[in-house]
């Protein structure tokens, strides 16, 4: 008889710890900085606004920070606590000879998420269209940059010489300079 009682014990002890499991999660508060708004994160957008993170336990607090720069020092003043950006980001912090360099960690995408776009309707694209013409590049130095002109060069096309390449633009005024 007794080895009933002490099962009853366990048993009751097991569901009252399986019934606190099913309670409520302590939230932990993620803030989340990224460098631009873009369909190459549409996923965690809709893990968002789906509430997926919720599910997990984590309240994601994101903000729009234009261009690496303030992104990374956001990070580094603790305004967020992870930064989507370029790789180069944390180069630069360490290069300046950081205490406590900033590590990468993750691949949120497989490509830059750089889109090239025209004024004018195009039916048949073709890369040799762009020489001379007037192409809005990004930040010297920076990610979306140096993949731009590896593709570029890629096609044959020198963005040096072939094009009149304008980068004094704002990141967070790109997309208004060039409408």
């Amino acid at each position: 008889m007794k080895w009933w009682k002490i099962s009853l014990v366990v048993l009751l002890a097991a569901v009252m710890v399986i019934l606190a499991a099913c309670g409520e999660k302590e939230m932990t508060k993620v803030k989340v900085g990224e460098v631009t708004r873009s369909i190459f994160y549409a996923p965690q957008y809709v893990a968002i606004s789906n509430g997926y993170f919720e599910e997990e336990g984590l309240e994601i607090e994101l903000s729009t920070i234009p261009g690496g720069d303030k992104t990374m020092t956001a990070l580094l003043s603790d305004g967020i606590d992870i930064a989507l950006v370029g790789a180069e980001t944390s180069i630069y912090v360490t290069a300046q000879g950081a205490n406590d360099p900033i590590k990468n960690f993750a691949q949120l995408t497989q490509t830059d998420g750089t889109f090239l776009v025209s004024r004018e309707k195009i039916d048949e694209f073709s890369w040799d269209m762009l020489k001379g013409s007037t192409f809005l590049g990004q930040r010297k130095g920076g990610m979306p940059q140096m993949v731009g002109e590896f593709v570029l060069e890629k096609h044959g096309i020198n963005p040096h010489k072939d094009l009149n390449l304008i980068q004094n633009i704002e990141f967070a005024n790109i997309a208004t300079a060039f409408a």
